[in-house]
């Protein structure tokens, strides 16, 4: 399969409502879109990791550059008959991974569209239906958060997912678990708090709580292994994860119970079906996660989630839930309360608006 050009976007995509987490409150999400094209065909590809450094080292604007200047290059006028040989040809790039995650996404959907299957099938899934949970950031006050999770629970949605950060610590936890004794919740942190912290995080461990997301550092695994040796709870880790090695040291050390994957963060559905892998033979359960892409990024996400490591209803959202209008097209809609299923068509099933693109575009070219 020979790379004949490669389109790089930039874009900016309004949100309905400031996205508050413990990074701070997002009023845009920022990403940056890949299409591969090999003679008549291509495949988009979308890594979203925001206007700022906060999730991770990497932004939008570093991102455009670094694969612009150094990634586009490296595959340009190169045969890739697999992931793995594309991940081979960016192995002298250090971390970057959101960048190298959008090529890799493109390459699949690609790929997938080549052999005309869809994705979901391509990677092994074994069901074209997922679950899905629901997320809420900070809000202004715990009767809007009461409100919300009626309006979940509701809906059926399995399980609900907390932000955490200072100011919506234990009172809104103790409020919410109050309120709603049954209901499955978990809360991430976004990597706000350390062993500092320990006190606290034994009271959260007191609420039955399914996992706390990401507790400490982005980067840290030791003392997650330390904390976790003082919680019933499941720890389960996100920002952390961002290689294969990472991971088996994670298991290793017993840092974790749970392992989060985003495609973005681990550098595309190559790693990520690794990770996945390895994690299944030692045991460990999956889900995977969202950086509030368009539905380009969330059909990759649909297609991985189909996968059987994958026990958790995933952060997949409908196209409502954060744009008025979505990039991708078709809109992202529930087939049943909660579940989304995969498409049928070949690739990832989903086109880019280009009229929107042109609207929403920061910076864009066309490597040749």
């Amino acid at each position: 399969m020979r790379i004949n050009s490669i389109r790089l976007v930039r874009v900016s995509m309004k949100l309905k409502y400031p996205f508050r987490t413990a990074f701070g409150n997002d009023e845009a999400i920022e990403s940056v879109l890949v299409q591969l094209i090999s003679r008549d065909s291509y495949g988009w590809g979308e890594s979203a990791c925001w206007q700022a450094p906060a999730y991770c080292p990497e932004c939008a604007a570093t991102q455009f550059i670094i694969s612009r200047d150094f990634i586009a290059p490296r595959l340009l006028n190169k045969d890739i008959p697999t992931g793995e040989e594309l991940q081979n040809l960016l192995e002298g790039i250090k971390g970057n991974y959101f960048a190298k995650a959008a090529f890799d996404l493109s390459w699949w959907d690609l790929f997938a569209k080549q052999k005309k299957l869809p994705l979901w099938k391509i990677l092994g899934g074994k069901s074209n239906v997922v679950d899905a949970g629901a997320d809420f950031g900070v809000m202004d006050n715990l009767s809007q958060l009461t409100d919300v999770i009626l309006e979940a629970n509701k809906q059926g949605y399995k399980r609900i997912k907390l932000k955490y950060r200072p100011g919506w610590e234990i009172e809104m936890l103790k409020y919410v678990r109050s309120k709603f004794p049954d209901t499955v919740f978990h809360i991430d942190c976004n990597s706000c708090y350390s062993l500092k912290d320990l006190t606290m995080f034994k009271e959260i461990d007191t609420y039955g709580l399914a996992m706390i997301e990401q507790p400490l550092s982005h980067d840290d695994l030791i003392d997650h292994a330390e904390l976790q040796r003082h919680l019933k709870t499941p720890i389960c880790l996100d920002e952390s994860i961002v290689t294969i090695d990472k991971v088996r040291k994670a298991i290793q050390i017993g840092a974790c119970r749970w392992v989060n994957i985003k495609l973005g963060r681990v550098g595309g559905i190559t790693n990520a079906l690794k990770i996945n892998k390895l994690c299944e033979e030692k045991g460990i359960p999956c889900w995977v996660g969202s950086m509030a892409d368009s539905a380009i990024g969330a059909s990759h996400n649909i297609a991985f989630s189909t996968l059987s490591n994958i026990k958790y209803p995933c952060d997949i959202f409908p196209t409502s839930r954060f744009y008025k209008q979505d990039l991708g097209i078709p809109e992202l809609v529930h087939s049943a309360p909660s579940q989304f299923k995969a498409s049928s068509a070949s690739g990832i099933g989903t086109e880019v608006d280009e009229q929107l693109l042109k609207e929403i575009s920061i910076e864009q070219t066309v490597i040749k």
